[in-house]
């Protein structure tokens, strides 16, 4: 979790560096600019995050799930940042880094550290929506209700969302939907004799995006 924060801060001041170098230039004075119409390259958001995960049945303690249950609903928070870099016509193309924290009714955990590559576009010049998808990679660390053994594996996911620019440095989540799958803890990563293969997880999340020239 230390590692990951590091990184989120680094990233952070990284992109947060590289966009006021680019605005900044010595040789003019500073004058005061319209603002573009949601074309901002670095946001920041903090929002909450629900999952309908589903999978195999499983039982004894590391049943991720609960025992004999195939599905159960996660809420938790999600916090990130995206840069958008590359600016062509109507589209954007960026990263987006992000970590999401879950606890399932039953007392599980997830723990996702997700970067992916943001595709944003703006339907027409005027327009205040920023419509984007993205493919995603990282990790998930998943916990059972019963133990406190923690594993982590690869989680793969691909969300999509729209943004409705509120004002100069403020967008609204009107939605973001996506669809994930992780090899969460199960009994067969402790050699019993069963089969549980990967979770699937099914997303949304609301709320609102803070954005930095």
């Amino acid at each position: 979790m230390k590692l990951r924060f590091l990184v989120f801060a680094f990233a952070i001041l990284a992109a947060t560096s590289a966009v006021a170098q680019k605005n900044y230039d010595p040789g003019k004075p500073e004058t005061a600019k319209p603002p573009s119409d949601g074309d901002k390259a670095f946001g920041l958001f903090l929002n909450p995050f629900m999952s309908r995960i589903s999978g195999s049945a499983d039982s004894g303690p590391f049943a991720f799930l609960g025992a004999g249950n195939t599905s159960r609903i996660f809420g938790g928070i999600d916090f990130g940042a995206y840069y958008d870099f590359l600016h062509s016509g109507k589209a954007m193309i960026g990263v987006d880094m992000r970590d999401v924290l879950e606890h399932g009714n039953s007392g599980s955990s997830l723990n996702s550290f997700l970067v992916g590559v943001r595709v944003s576009f703006k339907p027409s010049a005027g327009s205040r929506w920023r419509p984007y998808i993205m493919p995603q990679i990282g990790s998930g660390r998943s916990r059972s209700a019963l133990s406190p053994i923690h594993k982590t594996n690869v989680e793969f996911g691909l969300s999509a969302g729209a943004d409705y620019r509120l004002g100069k440095h403020v967008d609204f989540r009107a939605f973001e939907v996506g669809y994930g799958s992780v090899t969460a803890v199960n009994s067969s990563e402790f050699n019993q004799p069963t089969n549980i293969g990967p979770v699937s997880l099914i997303n949304v999340s609301t709320g609102f995006v803070f954005r930095f020239p």
